[in-house]
């Protein structure tokens, strides 16, 4: 029983000496839509990125959009690449018109491995014969 004790006594002494590997993780996106006489458009874009204990990284991206006129046209586009190095890109993009009157949505979001994670949202909508209404979102999360 004694020598039991001294090595749990030792292992404690060692577990609290020893530096520990926490594992970290980043997480963040943003989202926003735009709607006026009778369109509408919105995006959202996500990502993450974590590093284990043993300094491994893993990441995600997400992205989406959706747009819709009531006797217009609509268009939605998401593309995603992996840029220079240990980074993601993505680009979501929404667009609905009825004549001159539209609604349109664009996120980017970008993954550092390991590192950060941004994104910016910008929304517009406008209908002829009135000032533009516009909004930026952006976040940066490390």
């Amino acid at each position: 029983m004694r020598t039991l004790l001294t090595i749990s006594a030792v292992t404690l002494l060692l577990a609290a000496t020893s530096p520990l590997l926490a594992q970290t993780s980043v997480t963040g996106g943003t989202g926003g839509s735009a709607a006026v006489g009778g369109t509408s458009a919105s995006t959202v874009g996500t990502g993450g990125t974590s590093t284990s204990a043993t300094g491994g990284t893993g990441s995600s991206i997400a992205a989406g959009g959706s747009a819709a006129a009531v006797d217009g046209k609509s268009h939605t586009g998401v593309s995603m690449n992996k840029g220079n190095g240990p980074v993601m890109n993505s680009n979501a993009r929404a667009q609905a018109h009825e004549g001159g009157t539209f609604s349109r949505s664009h996120t980017r979001t970008q993954v550092k491995a390991g590192q950060e994670v941004g994104s910016t949202t910008k929304t517009m909508s406008h209908v002829p014969g009135s000032k533009p209404t516009m909004s930026t979102t952006s976040t940066t999360a490390r």
